[in-house]
């Protein structure tokens, strides 16, 4: 059984909240534990968004029940129409996450069966306390940037492996390749994505999403390989032109690293094209649809390319700025 840095977090917080608390001689003390446990989440941003949801739903609750309760009386029946107004309320208020916390707060005061200062101070002090330790627990997040690194790595060693299959079946016909490089790429981006947008949530004053944005670039090019695999499952015999084309995604599969080379191999896949208007025309239908489906192999080739060369890191994407500088990769 592993234990986890959020739970450790989340036991220690509670813990401080209620002790905090029960040393302040507050009433109903435990709902201050109640709140941290409630607002430490997987991110400091959704911790934060959280905890201010929850603050605000707190302070329409005892709005609410403070004119609910002193007009129609402490009666279940009060607490009935004060639940029907509160809830539409703080959904309108957009502060979904505190409905359960701010029916906490009217419980306490439906069961005190009365309203002053004095117990609006104590509720304020239980969610300042619960919210304050929940976003100071929050404040340490592991660092995930080995792990992203990690998917990088595994990302482009798949990569560099379907482009040597490619290469392989263009020149001999055949393959025994069973294809998991392409399921496992696929899991791979959705979990490295997750876990960049993670890693930006974590940045509370400064986001770093170039991870993020890489990813979503190698999803793009393996979008494009998918297509191509689609291209050399159709292609039946070997051609002169698909021994030239298996060269270059031999080439093509040692540049995919760190380092922008995009440009490099859009210049020779120019001149392979070139190449092959001047070769002889089809001399029968079977290589005429050879030649076709290779035409449309260098093409979709190009956009692999063109994806790269378009994703600079250093540029700040649409609502979030990095401040992290890095070379390009292809």
């Amino acid at each position: 059984m592993k234990i986890g840095y959020r739970t450790i977090k989340t036991a220690v917080g509670a813990g401080l909240s209620i002790g905090i608390a029960q040393a302040l001689d507050l009433q109903f003390y435990a709902s201050a534990g109640i709140l941290t446990i409630l607002c430490i989440k997987k991110t400091q941003k959704r911790s934060l968004e959280n905890a201010w949801e929850r603050f605000l739903a707190c302070l329409i609750g005892m709005l609410f029940a403070a004119v609910t309760f002193e007009i129609l009386g402490y009666y279940p029946w009060s607490m009935t129409l004060l639940i029907l107004a509160l809830i539409p309320t703080i959904i309108y208020a957009k502060a979904t996450q505190g409905v359960i916390t701010s029916s906490v707060i009217i419980l306490h005061i439906y069961t005190l069966h009365h309203v002053n200062l004095s117990i609006i101070l104590n509720e304020l002090a239980l969610m300042i306390i619960g919210v304050g330790i929940a976003l100071v627990m929050n404040l340490y997040m592991p660092n995930k940037e080995r792990d992203l690194l990690e998917y990088q790595s595994r990302i482009e060693e798949n990569l560099k492996r379907i482009l040597l299959e490619f290469a392989h079946y263009l020149r001999d016909g055949e393959s025994s390749w069973s294809g998991k490089e392409i399921t496992e790429t696929a899991y791979l981006l959705k979990k490295a994505k997750t876990l960049a947008l993670q890693e930006i949530e974590n940045h509370m004053f400064y986001e770093e999403d170039y991870y993020y944005r890489y990813f979503k670039m190698r999803e793009k090019q393996f979008d494009v390989i998918r297509q191509i695999m689609r291209i050399v499952s159709g292609m039946d015999h070997p051609c002169e032109q698909g021994e030239a084309i298996a060269q270059f995604l031999e080439e093509l599969s040692e540049g995919v690293h760190p380092g922008n080379t995009a440009s490099k191999y859009l210049k020779a896949l120019d001149e392979l094209r070139e190449r092959f208007k001047d070769t002889p025309l089809p001399q029968n239908r079977q290589e005429f649809e050879n030649r076709a489906a290779l035409l449309h192999f260098i093409n979709e080739l190009e956009q692999y390319l063109l994806i790269k060369r378009r994703f600079d890191p250093k540029v700040k994407s649409d609502n979030r700025t990095f401040s992290r500088r890095f070379s390009g990769q292809k």
